[in-house]
């Protein structure tokens, strides 16, 4: 398969503002989908799990165009690094607790300025647990809160950098630290088993040949059942709004992957947008802070630069 393909449709989603990706994210449903509809009809698939090769693993499958429809359209789709090592076991994570932590202001780094309202709506609003903001946000706390209680998903809104050599080269940053790449087997996330990680930061799925996988793969190994992770650096109110529809159809959803095509599908039908400031979702409307810069905007988040850099990896169940 010519690489170069997956190159092209990954560098035309950096930008929501031209429609450049089609053309190779319909070469690439010819390669890939193409082949194997009538197969996929007949047996009644509607989950995809790719197990994909080197230079693969930054594709943005769900973005992958038949001319007509996007592949997340008819199906839920998500990666996995090897299936004998995947957990196919379903666990109904409905009644879990979720802990959420993340940080809305960096000394050194770009404020994220939706972060509060993400946290509060995903640890209040929509589901039970408890949030941490800011100085509260850091890797003591995280190991010392879980300790107390297990709390079966894990959600992170800040920045996170994979960055090419050594594995300490790569981050995600907490209030006063960084998480490097090194640090993830030592959080204890196999013990229990977080059933799901919330990665709502940019690059967090992105790596290189040594580890293609990013943050996302590296806490599948380190212990946790399913990590959901971006490709590419996410917008910021975007990123609220598809967390919103997320944690909403999580609830319903017959799997994770199902809840998160299903927030795909929201925003590919216009159902979330930015208008006079507020985020409108299916759930409910935000008031984008004032510093946000999209808060001055009108505009849908229908282009896949908003939705399709979220990849789920590991088990989609």
């Amino acid at each position: 398969m010519d690489l170069n393909l997956a190159k092209n449709l990954y560098g035309s989603l950096e930008d929501p503002n031209n429609d450049e990706y089609l053309q190779p994210a319909g070469d690439l449903y010819q390669l890939i989908i193409a082949p194997l509809k009538e197969e996929l009809n007949k047996k009644g698939i509607n989950n995809l799990l790719f197990i994909a090769d080197e230079g693969l693993r930054s594709v943005p499958f769900a973005a992958l165009h038949d001319g007509k429809q996007f592949l997340v359209e008819n199906y839920s789709v998500g990666f996995t690094p090897a299936l004998s090592i995947t957990d196919t076991r379903y666990v109904d994570i409905r009644n879990t607790q979720v802990l959420a932590m993340g940080a809305s202001k960096f000394q050194q780094l770009n404020p994220l300025p939706a972060v509060p309202e993400e946290l509060s709506i995903v640890a209040k609003d929509i589901w039970k647990g408890k949030f941490f903001l800011n100085q509260n946000f850091t890797l003591n706390n995280l190991k010392s809160i879980r300790s107390s209680q297990p709390f079966g998903i894990i959600h992170l809104a800040t920045h996170g950098e994979f960055e090419t050599g050594t594995p300490d080269n790569s981050y995600v940053q907490f209030w006063n630290d960084k998480l490097k790449l090194s640090q993830m087997r030592d959080l204890g996330l196999n013990n229990p088993t977080v059933e799901l990680l919330v990665l709502s930061a940019c690059r967090t799925a992105l790596g290189d040949r040594e580890a293609e996988l990013g943050f996302g793969g590296f806490a599948y190994q380190a212990g946790v059942k399913t990590a959901l992770a971006s490709l590419w650096q996410v917008s910021d109110s975007g990123t609220l709004g598809l967390m919103t529809e997320f944690y909403k159809h999580l609830k319903t959803a017959p799997i994770k992957a199902e809840a998160l095509r299903q927030a795909q599908i929201a925003m590919i039908k216009g159902q979330v947008t930015i208008e006079n400031g507020q985020m409108r979702t299916s759930v409910r409307s935000v008031t984008l802070p004032p510093e946000s810069p999209e808060s001055k905007q009108t505009k849908d988040l229908k282009h896949p630069f908003y939705w399709s850099a979220f990849t789920m990896i590991g088990s989609p169940w």
